[in-house]
């Protein structure tokens, strides 16, 4: 016979577990309503997100219905950088290319120097006649052709490398003068830790051994790259204010590599012995 006092206690105890079960229903309907809440959350702000990344504008089709309504503007992409260059000088690229590379006419144990008359200032750089001397002798061929004349500056890095490239005749990346040039001064002594410091100009070639022509690159900031483009003169320091001026006005993709938004354009190059 069950006494009254264990008849208490057992009373509590179902009372006590009844209160467990309330709670533990409340608590798991109150993370299925938060979760639910939360998804919904996610949708909404997910879409923001995305309209606001996209420049969509959601409206209505019955133009009758919103006649009056106050009309948002749309997400706008961000404004380019205002070109910093000055229009090119009248003239016309040369188109003529050559079989051979040309007979070696450069004094190597002289002193060199080659100016770039840009549209956006002067570039510029001593080049290294004896260490390089068949780059060198190169250029001051070319220069003395009239073929730099003209000519766009094409490519513009800004992550990972930071160069400014030039010397195609096309303008697309891919021109010449119709003659490659060896490989040369691959052991410089600035090349330290496979880096390309800022202010050399150097030679762009295909990936292959030997195979410069006409493209080069300037440097504005150090570059870590492989030994493998001949190093050949060094930028003047107010060349290198013209070319910072150039990269900050940074490259028509966004991602780091493209055109440059600068109108850069070599109206003229010459090559001088000092």
């Amino acid at each position: 016979m069950v006494s009254q006092e264990q008849r208490r206690r057992q009373l509590a105890r179902e009372k006590f577990l009844r209160q467990q079960q309330r709670r533990t229903s409340a608590r798991r309907k109150a993370r299925m309503r938060n979760a639910a809440i939360a998804s919904v959350l996610g949708v909404i702000l997910i879409g923001s997100v995305a309209l606001y990344t996209t420049g969509v504008v959601l409206k209505d089709d019955d133009s009758k219905t919103n006649a009056g309504a106050e009309v948002s503007p749309s997400a706008s992409a961000p404004s380019k950088a205002p070109d910093p260059c000055d229009k090119p000088a009248d003239g016309k690229v040369k188109t003529q290319t050559w079989e051979k590379e040309p007979a070696m006419t450069i004094d190597k144990s002289a002193k060199y120097t080659m100016k770039l008359e840009t549209t956006c200032g002067d570039i510029d750089i001593a080049l290294k006649a004896e260490a390089a001397p068949h780059t060198v002798n190169s250029f001051d061929f070319l220069a003395g052709k009239g073929f730099f004349d003209h000519t766009k500056c094409h490519r513009l890095t800004t992550n990972g490398i930071f160069v400014l490239q030039c010397g195609d005749p096309t303008g697309q990346g891919n021109g010449g003068p119709g003659y490659n040039i060896p490989d040369e001064n691959l052991k410089d002594k600035s090349l330290k830790d496979n880096m390309y410091p800022a202010g050399t100009v150097a030679m762009a070639n295909t990936g292959q051994p030997n195979s410069g022509g006409s493209q080069f690159f300037l440097v504005y900031q150090n570059s870590p790259l492989p030994p493998s483009y001949t190093p050949f003169g060094t930028i003047s320091d107010e060349g290198m204010t013209v070319l910072k001026k150039i990269a900050a006005a940074g490259e028509s993709t966004g991602a780091g590599d493209g055109a440059p938004n600068a109108t850069v354009v070599i109206d003229k190059a010459t090559v001088a012995k000092s």
